[in-house]
């Protein structure tokens, strides 16, 4: 079992500075990975109020974990997972002397992420146009909804909605049923992973060049070149079904079958997994049958193929299925497993693809979060700051890193700019 690296490694994006300007989830989730390779992310959140996120629930605070309200001196558990490793401070970017400190901190900054609502950035002096003239070098990040500029003006880009549009719904769920969610917002997790691959490229190249660029990522461009990974178009010409849910006829047997006590994944498209699939169940003559001796055949018939399989799983417990398949014959087999199964998984937790979210507000048993699963050999990265409170990084940055005085402080709290 695969061991997390002791913290005496170094993490590979010291020295990287990143200017936060996100909110929800594809953003934050974008700056959190960026934190736990190392960065020093300082998040910029209103005054007074911060990230929409701050009220979702469940909330945490000192009678525990809740679905209700949000209670003086509690925090949401989705502000303990996504603002991890970063520093938080204030600033109302609505006024003038906020927009000019947001033009200081973007000079000290190697990277600026947004994921603001289309035309939002510019107005609040928050654009790549406007904080590339005050640092020429940065590297600034754009994530939206549905394309800058989108191609639906107006509508308001949430997962849901991009999922929709790119064609990923229709073709996921059973055959005859609807289209179907993700049981993930996708989108808002799989836009950021790209836009961190953008982050890292721009200023691998800024190296070579000491200029920086806008580097742009949507949530609907990222899922749609998913979806064209499966050539739907090709499967609608040959009169295929684009829904496929729990099977992939043209690699039967290959589905979810049901068991007596849940469901089991299988996979026995080549030639020795089917066989040993077959006497498994007891039926080799069903190899010399031409409706399945053959790959092409057994795609024509893999509905039949698929109740063969099903009416010998559906005897046995979902253990019973994968020990008779995988510990003995080498298919590859896994029984379905629940999310707090998973969650729960001691080997993930070691990898660090799931870790602990550690907080004061937290009783022991705590809650998990998303963990960052990359491991270096020769670095350490990894969710392990604890979130804080909104503004708490205020004194630190604006003192130490622009030199503002404690009277200059003062004067700008007053005022509700920070």
């Amino acid at each position: 079992m695969t061991q997390p690296l002791p913290h005496q490694y170094p993490r590979p994006l010291e020295g990287i500075r990143v200017l936060d300007l996100t909110v929800a989830l594809a953003g934050p989730y974008a700056t959190l990975m960026l934190g736990g390779m190392g960065a020093e992310v300082i998040r910029v959140e209103q005054p007074g109020g911060g990230d929409i996120a701050r009220d979702n629930p469940p909330f945490v605070g000192k009678d525990g974990v809740h679905f209700g309200s949000r209670q003086e001196g509690e925090v949401s558990l989705t502000i303990l997972n996504r603002a991890r490793n970063k520093k938080s401070i204030t600033l109302d970017l609505k006024q003038a002397k906020g927009r000019q400190l947001l033009a200081r901190l973007a000079v000290e900054c190697d990277v600026v992420v947004e994921n603001m609502s289309e035309g939002t950035a510019a107005r609040l002096g928050a654009d790549y146009e406007t904080l590339s003239r005050a640092n020429p070098r940065i590297v600034y990040c754009s994530i939206n909804s549905l394309g800058d500029p989108s191609a639906y003006p107006g509508l308001k880009g949430m997962d849901i909605i991009a999922q929709a549009l790119s064609g990923l719904m229709e073709v996921t769920g059973a055959p005859h049923g609807g289209p179907t969610r993700v049981g993930v917002p996708v989108g808002d997790l799989l836009a950021p992973v790209y836009a961190v691959n953008g982050i890292l490229a721009a200023l691998i190249q800024r190296g070579r060049t000491g200029e920086g660029q806008h580097v742009k990522v949507s949530m609907l461009d990222c899922l749609a070149s998913w979806v064209a990974e499966e050539h739907f178009d090709v499967v609608a010409r040959a009169g295929l079904p684009t829904r496929s849910g729990n099977f992939h006829d043209r690699l039967v047997p290959f589905g979810i079958y049901k068991t007596t006590d849940g469901a089991v994944a299988i996979a026995a498209f080549q030639p020795a997994w089917m066989k040993a699939l077959m006497e498994a169940m007891s039926r080799p003559e069903l190899l010399d049958d031409p409706r399945f001796n053959k790959r092409g055949p057994r795609m024509a018939n893999a509905t039949a193929l698929n109740q063969i399989v099903q009416e010998w799983t559906r005897g046995l417990t979902a253990d019973a299925v994968v020990e008779e398949l995988f510990t003995r014959r080498n298919v590859p087999a896994a029984r379905v497993r629940k999310p707090q199964e998973v969650l729960g998984d001691p080997h993930l937790h070691s990898t660090g693809a799931l870790t602990q979210i550690n907080h004061p507000l937290l009783s022991d048993d705590g809650a998990v979060g998303m963990g960052l699963p990359i491991q270096f050999s020769k670095a350490h990265a990894q969710f392990d700051k604890p979130a804080v409170e909104l503004g708490a990084s205020n004194a630190q940055i604006y003192a130490d890193l622009l030199g503002l005085t404690a009277e200059q402080l003062a004067q700008l709290k007053t005022g509700n700019v920070i």
